[in-house]
C-alpha cells in the first residue's frame, strides 16, 4: 500500500515525506496501544487536525466513532483515500474559539505544518531551528467550527486529539465542558501555547497531565502531574524536548491512577 501511494505522490514531495512518517509499517499498532486506555468500543473520538488520518485510523481500529477535521483539501483527499469507513466522518473544517472563517497558511513542502496561528507562524522560525526552512507559500480561507458545536452535533467524545500548529489554545477556547481526556501538541520555541492550554483546562475542570516526547509511545512521568507542575515544566523549557504531546485527563479518569 505504501509503495503504491508513494509512487502516486512522486511529484509532491511534501505529501510523500508525510506519508513515510505517518504511515510507516508498524505505526498503527503502536498508536492503537497508546490510545487503548482512552478509547473503548462505541466511544466517540475527535481528531482535530487530522492530516493524513493515521490517528483517526487508530481510533477507528479501537472501535470509536471518529469525527475528523482537516481543512486542507489536498490532505483531506488523501485522508479519504486511506481511511474509508462509515464510522469515520471527515469534515473540511478547522476548529477555533468561535464559529467563523479564517485564513490557513499552507506549506507545500511541509503540509502537516500548516497553521491558522499568525503570531506563531511569524515567530516559530526565529525560536526553533527546525522551523527555519519552513515557508508558507499559500493561503486558504476555511470555515471554523468549535468543539462545543461538534459535541452538540455528534456527542461528547472520550478523547480529543488536537494538533494544529500553535492554534491549540484557540481550539480549547471553543470548549466549555470538561471532557474526559485529550491531547495537545507542543513545540520548543512556543511553549507559551502549552501553558495557555493548561490554563484553559483549569477553568473547565480538575485535570491531571502527562507528556509524550516527539513520536515516542511512553509517558514522560510515571505518575500524572498537577497543572502547577506542568506550567513550571513548560516555563523551564520542558526538559529541552523539541516537541511532543501533552495529555490531559480528568482526575476521575481511570488512567490517572496508572501509566503503561
Amino acid at each position: 500500500m505504501i509503495h503504491h501511494l508513494l509512487n502516486w505522490l512522486d511529484s509532491t514531495g511534501g505529501l510523500a515525506r508525510s506519508m513515510l512518517v505517518y504511515w510507516r509499517p508498524g505505526r498503527q499498532k503502536s498508536l492503537q496501544r497508546l490510545y487503548q486506555p482512552f478509547i473503548q468500543p462505541g466511544d466517540i473520538a475527535f481528531d482535530i487536525g487530522a492530516h493524513l488520518g493515521d490517528r483517526s485510523a487508530a481510533f477507528h481500529a479501537l472501535g470509536a466513532r471518529v469525527i475528523a477535521l482537516e481543512p486542507q483539501p489536498e490532505l483531506a483527499k488523501w485522508f479519504q483515500r486511506i481511511v474509508r469507513h462509515p464510522t469515520v466522518t471527515l469534515l473540511p473544517l478547522a476548529a477555533g474559539p468561535e464559529p467563523s472563517f479564517a485564513d490557513i497558511a499552507i506549506s507545500s513542502r511541509h503540509p502537516t505544518l500548516s497553521t491558522l496561528a499568525l503570531g506563531w507562524r511569524e515567530q516559530i522560525g526565529e525560536r526553533n531551528e527546525s522551523f527555519r526552512q519552513v515557508r508558507w507559500e499559500q493561503q486558504l480561507r476555511v470555515p471554523v467550527t468549535t468543539l462545543d458545536q461538534l459535541i452538540e452535533q455528534y456527542g461528547e467524545p472520550s478523547f480529543i486529539k488536537i494538533d494544529v500548529e500553535g492554534f491549540e489554545a484557540d481550539v480549547l477556547a471553543g470548549l466549555s465542558q470538561p471532557v474526559a481526556a485529550l491531547s495537545v501538541e507542543f513545540v520548543a520555541g512556543a511553549l507559551d501555547v502549552g501553558r495557555a492550554c493548561v490554563a484553559r483546562l483549569e477553568t473547565l475542570g480538575d485535570y491531571r497531565f502527562n507528556a509524550i516526547a516527539g513520536e515516542q509511545r511512553h509517558f514522560h512521568w510515571p505518575t500524572w502531574q498537577t497543572p502547577e507542575t506542568i506550567i513550571d515544566w513548560f516555563s523551564a523549557q520542558a526538559d529541552g524536548l523539541a516537541s511532543g504531546d501533552l495529555y490531559a485527563c480528568r482526575v476521575d479518569h481511570p488512567v490517572v491512577g496508572r501509566c503503561d
